[in-house]
Order: C-alpha cells, then structure tokens, then sequence
C-alpha cells in the first residue's frame, strides 16, 4: 500500500524504515530486548504505511497544547511578578520557587507514570489540574495562597513534556520525525498569547511601578488576577478539546512493550481507518516478529486476580521498580548519552528561569532607571519579545535535518547564542537597545528549546520514553528550583544573574557537542 502522498520523503520509506531502526539500535547496543526490537520495527513500518495524516495532524494540534502550556505557566508567573509583589511586598523568588517545587515533583511524576499506567490518561490529566488551581490563584487573599496554588498548577505543567513528546514520537512515521522539533511553534505562542493577554489587562489594571515599594491596594491592582482568570479558562479550553473532542488512542509500542500485541494492532488498524486508508499490519505479522505463537499481555495476566481497587493499586505499585531507569545507563554508550542529556537539562534548567522568569521584574526596574519604564511599554516591549520567538521554532524544525548539522550543531549554535545574546544584553544604555538583545535572546532560545525537546525522547526507546523524559525533565526542575534561591541572594535589578546565565547557556552548548548520537534520519524505537 503506498504512503500518503504529503510526506516529502516517499521515496524507499519502507526500506528507510527497517534500516532506521538497525541504525538506531546502535545507541542501545544489544540492551534492546530482541523480540520487543523486532515488534518494534514491524510497528514502525506500519505507522511508516500509514503515513502522516488526518490523526497525526490532530495529534500535532493537541499535543501542542502541551508545548503551549509549558512556556506559557513560567512566563504568566514573570508577568504578575511585578504588580503582585506590588500587592503583597514579598520577595519576587519566593513564588519561583513554589512554581519550580511543583514543577519538579510533576515532571517525574508524570514522567515515570506514563511508563506504568499508560499515556493517556497522563495526557489528558495534566491540563485539567493546571486550570483548576490557576482559576482558584486568581482569588489568593495573600502570598502564601498564591505560592500554593503556582505550586500546584506547576505539578499539571511538569507532566506536559515529558508525556505529550512521547505521545506525538510514537504515532509519528519516520519520515515527519522532524516535526516533534516543530511542536515547538506551540512553546513560541504559549509566550506570545501570554504576553498579549496580559499587556492589556496587567497595564491597565495595575497599580504604578516604581523602583520604591509604595502602597497597592487590591482594588487598583485587579490586572494579575483577570490575567490568570484569562489563563485558566484557556486551559480549561485545551482540555476540554482533547478530552472531548480528540480521542487519543493508546500508544501502539506502549501496548506492545506491555506485550498487549491485539490492542496494539487495533490501535493501528484505528489510526488507519482515521485516516481514511487500511493498514496490512496482522496480529500475526506481530507475533512472528517476536518469534512467538501467541500473544501474552497484561490483560491476561490479570485474569483470575482480585479486581477491586485496592487490588488493581496494589499491582500498579508494584511496577514502581529501577528497571526503567538502568535501561538508560545499561551500555557504556547509552549511560554516556543519558549522562549527557541530563547536563545538558540541568544546566539550561537553572540559566532559562534564572533569566526569563525575572526578564519582566527586570525591564520594569531597568526600563525605570532608563526613564521608561512604565507597566505599559513594560508588557509592549514583553509582547514584541514573543512575537521574534515564534518563527524560531521553524527555522529549528529546518536547521535538524540540514547535513553535517543535524539535531547535534543546531542545539550546540542555538545554545551558545542564546548565551551571547545575554552578554550583549548587559551592554544596553537604553530600553530600546536592551529590547533588541532580548530579541535576538528570545529567537535562538526557542530554536534551543524545540531541538531539545526532539532530541531527548528521540533518544530513548519507547519502553522506557516516559522514563527518560521524566528524569531529564526533572534534573531541568531540580536545578530550576536553584534559580529562585539564587535570585534571592543577588539583585534582580543588576546584570548579575544575566551573566550567570549566559555562561550557562554557552556552557550547555558546547556540551552539547559531546552527544555520541546523532539521530538526523533514523526512525525512533
């Protein structure tokens, strides 16, 4: 059966496919269970013959939702920083670090879960949670209530990527692999929509910044909390349209790698007929891959077992084992590629929000010493930062796949601009001037981020895919909740924690050169 006539690579895609996998496995090195690597590319040339096309493009949409909410949480708490602390006279780290604790504990909990219970319950859970408790923050008496609830809005914002990359990679052919690198356009508009929202509303509904802490009642100050009233519902939204509207079918090589095959084939045969095509995949093209006459899964070995909740929560827990994560380091290849991706995670972790998170609270407080720093040209110049992001995301989803340069030099270029832009920000004598720096900072930061995102569940097999995610995604919280205690030891009104963080960003880049696999052209396990 042919492919869909969109792919811009046709041409040999099933023989691409078998050969992708091979290519892929050397990474893995033999720790790749044979019978789950021969499923595997069976299940990858199904999904190759499938093509990419009306369920995939959905998923593209819905699953950016989770790009979306990602970039958007860490920018809403930066945009009410300034008229909150106005309010409340709290120091500014103080709600980072509530945020970051959250986001910390989400990233691994969801990380890990999507690899025991199954992908879309996680997947559908996660913007639920962060609109509940962002439309309750918008009614906070006090600090400490609002640091709760960015606290627990942040556990629903931990689980976006580590889940929904793993979503997207495992229904995506080979051949459009590169659009997990242009999910990251969502990342850009999470910032943009943010910053649009809240130029009017914090700007007109704010009290006066100063650089002197002045009485602001809650009545002249209502601008923050329309903002995350605004906020919430569009995430009430998003989750509405995927819980509703799109259905998510379960990952395939998850259902496979739990030895469900038949729910596996079902799930495929589904996807085919979505897309208006049919699928030559057969339970017992599957089984013969395995070498094995029938199927065995989870379903079955569950028959007979004590079914009431107490039960089924007992069996989950038991799965709350190590095997995930040696799976990681089990060669000294892959231990060399997870170790480095963790670097890298941890090192951009602690430079983005030491940075972006206070970049409001700093052109306010710089934009005041330079003579213009009024709320208004404050969120103006906010929204002109987002909107120089958005094609970032593009022009990384064409840089991955360019030869010679692929995933590896675009993360290592994009990186250590990043940090050269934050340099030359420091150099700025003018509001507009510090604009333009933050400009350039905001392009090669979202081409950064839309490779790294790719990158790393590229990198890890579907088994253990949640796993990977979660504790790359979690070393970038943990060294996130760094930031807000540093920031609380230096002035956020001084170029200190610019200089930090540009160093970390050029460090993270060169770094990134030291990856020992380049997935440019291979098809994901």
């Amino acid at each position: 059966m042919s492919t869909d006539e969109k792919k811009p690579k046709a041409k040999g895609d099933d023989e691409r496919s078998f050969t992708d996998v091979a290519n892929t496995l050397d990474l893995y090195d033999g720790t790749i269970d044979p019978i789950y690597e021969a499923k595997a590319r069976v299940l990858n040339n199904a999904i190759q013959e499938i093509g990419m096309g009306k369920y995939q493009w959905y998923l593209f949409i819905v699953a950016g939702f989770g790009w979306f909410s990602d970039n958007l949480w860490p920018i809403v708490t930066g945009l009410i920083l300034a008229p909150a602390v106005n309010e409340f006279n709290f120091k500014p780290p103080f709600i980072k670090l509530a945020q970051n604790i959250g986001l910390l504990f989400g990233a691994f909990f969801w990380g890990l879960g999507c690899d025991i219970w199954g992908r879309r319950w996680s997947f559908n859970i996660t913007l639920f949670i962060t609109s509940v408790f962002a439309l309750s923050a918008a009614g906070s008496p006090n600090f400490v209530a609002l640091a709760v609830f960015a606290a627990f809005w942040s556990v629903g914002v931990g689980g976006n990527l580590p889940v929904d990359s793993a979503v997207f990679l495992e229904f995506v052919p080979g051949s459009h692999q590169y659009l997990l690198t242009v999910l990251s356009i969502w990342w850009a508009f999470g910032q943009l929509v943010g910053s649009l929202v809240a130029w009017p509303l914090i700007a007109n509904h704010s009290c006066p910044q100063t650089t002197q802490a002045t009485p602001c009642a809650r009545k002249d100050n209502m601008g923050w909390r329309y903002f995350l009233l605004a906020m919430g519902g569009i995430m009430f939204i998003l989750f509405v349209l995927r819980f509703f509207v799109f259905k998510l079918y379960e990952s395939p090589k998850y259902l496979m790698g739990r030895g469900r095959d038949a729910e596996a084939v079902d799930v495929v045969h589904l996807v085919a007929k979505y897309n208006g095509k049919q699928s030559s995949l057969t339970l017992e093209d599957l089984q013969a891959a395995g070498g094995s006459e029938h199927g065995h899964g989870e379903k079955s070995d569950d028959a007979g077992l004590d079914t009431s909740a107490k039960a089924a929560a007992a069996r989950k827990l038991t799965k709350f084992n190590g095997d995930h994560v040696r799976a990681l380091f089990a060669t000294r290849k892959l231990a060399w590629s997870t170790s480095i991706l963790i670097t890298l995670w941890a090192l951009i972790g602690l430079a983005f929000p030491l940075y972006n998170s206070f970049v409001t609270y700093f052109l306010a407080t710089r934009g005041a010493d330079f003579g213009d720093g009024s709320t208004y040209i404050t969120y103006r110049n906010q929204v002109i930062i987002s909107v120089i992001g958005v094609p970032g995301a593009l022009i990384a989803g064409w840089a991955v796949d360019l030869p010679n340069f692929g995933r590896k030099g675009t993360l290592a270029v994009s990186t250590i601009l990043t940090g050269v832009f934050l340099f030359a920000s420091t150099t700025a004598r003018s509001s507009n001037s510090l604009l333009g720096w933050n400009c350039g900072y905001s392009f090669t930061s979202n081409v950064m981020y839309g490779v790294l995102y790719a990158l790393s569940p590229e990198l890890f097999a579907t088994k253990d895919r949640g796993t990977g995610n979660g504790i790359v995604a979690t070393a970038n919280r943990i060294f996130g909740v760094m930031a807000p205690i540093i920031a609380l030891y230096g002035n956020l009104t001084t170029s200190v924690p610019i200089y930090v963080s540009g160093a970390l960003f050029i460090a993270a880049g060169l770094i990134a050169l030291l990856l020992p696999f380049e997935p440019q052209g291979k098809t994901s396990l």
